[in-house]
């Protein structure tokens, strides 16, 4: 495929890049120069040509969605629901077929942890502005595969880590390796899915607080660090 990977100032879209490139020809995208040894185009996101332009001809977006580390709340906010419409928008009118949101698992994080949350259950984000903004995106790109524009998968991700840098720290449940979550989204670039699909991403030992049995069963999702 063609691949298009925003946020790539964020060392996420870095490592997913550097994951996919033998499967695909990468091009990376962020609203400020960044050095990289990939294909890169900065593109402000706006509504206009340049959106365009930066998506023509991509067989698929993986839109990353992390905000700058020096941007406000409002900045965050205007990101993740602004800039992302104009991307999906330029995308629509494009012909590309499918975009992977990355959004977090934190919006469903005030359940009762003893409850097996699922990918039905009703988000409960908080005030926080960057688990706010996620949840603001996802509606953003709901709104967009209701209409029949697009197909979009949304991958909820817990806390992205390398297994080896928390190896002494204790126990997250919420944790998810940086390679499952690249296998993750190597899956959902090619699994057969609607218009709108959530996936719950973490590890799946049993000591996980979310279950991932719908992204194994749909998307063929084998995490390969648990962190038992």
């Amino acid at each position: 495929m063609n691949l298009l990977i925003t946020s790539a100032a964020c060392p996420l879209a870095q490592a997913l890049a550097n994951a996919l490139k033998d499967e695909h020809q990468i091009r990376l995208t962020e609203r400020v120069f960044v050095e990289t040894e990939h294909e890169f185009a900065q593109c402000a996101l706006g509504h206009d040509a340049a959106t365009n332009l930066l998506v023509r001809g991509m067989d698929a977006i993986v839109h990353v969605a992390e905000p700058l580390p020096h941007e406000d709340e409002n900045a965050q906010m205007d990101y993740l629901t602004r800039c992302t419409y104009n991307l999906l928008w330029a995308a629509s009118q494009e012909g590309v077929p499918r975009v992977v949101f990355l959004s977090t698992l934190e919006v469903m994080a005030r359940y009762d942890a003893n409850f097996a949350v699922g990918e039905g259950w009703r988000p409960l984000p908080t005030t926080e502005a960057r688990v706010l903004s996620k949840h603001l995106g996802e509606f953003t790109c709901r709104e967009f595969a209701r209409e029949h524009r697009i197909n979009v998968i949304v991958l909820r991700l817990g806390k992205v880590v390398r297994a080896d840098d928390v190896k002494d720290q204790p126990f997250d449940p919420m944790w998810v390796d940086e390679s499952d979550v690249a296998h993750a989204v190597s899956c959902a670039l090619s699994a057969p899915t609607g218009r709108w699909s959530i996936f719950h991403i973490q590890h799946d030992s049993p000591r996980a607080r979310f279950p991932v049995a719908h992204a194994k069963r749909v998307l063929g999702y084998h995490p390969q660090v648990n962190f038992q």
